[in-house]
């Protein structure tokens, strides 16, 4: 009776019809694509000055988040009430982005964004420009700082299109 039950089910699965394929979200990038971009990315990243150019894109995207709550830096993104955009940056007057109001010390200050005035903000934004409003203690770490500037100038960039 087992044997037979088990042909049973075994004939039934044989005859149904075939599973549909699966459908794929045209809306949603394929891991081929993502990594594509990932790739292109890094490949900018290893175009900067050094030492940002031996530094990890994505590493630096995910350490982002911990200012995504602050800041936005996407091109066209008002500056959020306790942070600017920070979308270009790097070659940027501090305390010049039009549509966010700055601290005396922020605003008085005379100096072009660059990598090694970022890694000095973001090493102390306090020790660095005392009086300044960002309540951010820092990156402590010598490589996610490294990482994050990185990112910074490669994400906050000018397209080229």
């Amino acid at each position: 009776m087992r044997a037979l039950i088990l042909v049973m089910v075994g004939f039934l699965f044989a005859c149904s019809p075939a599973a549909p394929p699966p459908t794929t979200n045209s809306s949603a990038p394929n891991a081929e694509a993502m990594q594509a971009a990932a790739l292109a990315m890094q490949a900018k990243v290893a175009a900067l000055p050094g030492p940002f150019n031996g530094a990890d894109y994505e590493a630096g995207r995910r350490a982002f988040g911990q200012c995504r709550s602050c800041h936005a830096i996407e091109p066209d993104a008002p500056s959020r009430g306790t942070g600017p955009n920070l979308f270009g940056i790097v070659g940027r007057k501090i305390g010049s982005e039009a549509d966010f109001e700055y601290s005396q010390a922020a605003a008085s200050a005379n100096f072009d964004w660059d990598g090694a005035k970022l890694d000095q903000w973001l090493t102390s934004p306090q020790a660095f420009l005392p009086g300044n409003r960002m309540s951010f203690v820092g990156v402590r770490n010598e490589k996610q700082r490294r990482d994050l500037i990185a990112y910074l100038m490669v994400a906050s960039a000018e397209t080229e299109e």
